[in-house]
């Protein structure tokens, strides 16, 4: 099957998780700084060269009644960028609605203090995008 990078989409932080080789589990890998200028894909380049995924699941951000925002036009742009530095790597969108708020609980509970939850928020949104896709594809991921 190969492994699958989850992506967390924002407009500062960029958050990555990966998948396990066989597609089983989710793990944080890394959250990568926006400054502007586009150095996030330095990173994001080696991440890919590094992990080596056959696929990309990008979250797709979407109001709550399911029309499309601002922020989803980011991340398609995003993912037509990404798609054409990597053309290799399959491009898929998972809906991530709730991920945000789902990872801050976690967070809280978890009794980090806000400085930290803001650092990790991206990182853990990703891997929950990721665990639902996985999930949701158990039984036909090849």
């Amino acid at each position: 099957m190969g492994r699958v990078l989850g992506i967390d989409v924002g407009e500062k932080r960029i958050g990555v998780a990966v998948s396990d080789a066989l597609g089983i589990t989710a793990q944080p890998l890394d959250v990568v700084v926006r400054d502007g200028r586009g150095s996030e894909w330095k990173r994001l380049d080696e991440i890919v060269g590094e992990i080596k995924p056959a696929r990309a699941v990008v979250g797709l951000p979407l109001k709550m009644n399911g029309n499309e925002c601002p922020a989803t036009d980011a991340a398609r742009q995003f993912a037509k960028t990404f798609s054409s530095k990597h053309p290799g790597i399959e491009i898929i969108f998972q809906d991530e609605r709730l991920t945000t708020s789902a990872s801050e609980r976690l967070l809280i509970e978890a009794g980090m203090r806000r400085e930290s939850r803001r650092q990790k928020r991206d990182i853990i949104a990703a891997t929950l995008i990721l665990e639902t896709w996985l999930r949701s594809h158990k039984n036909t991921l090849k």
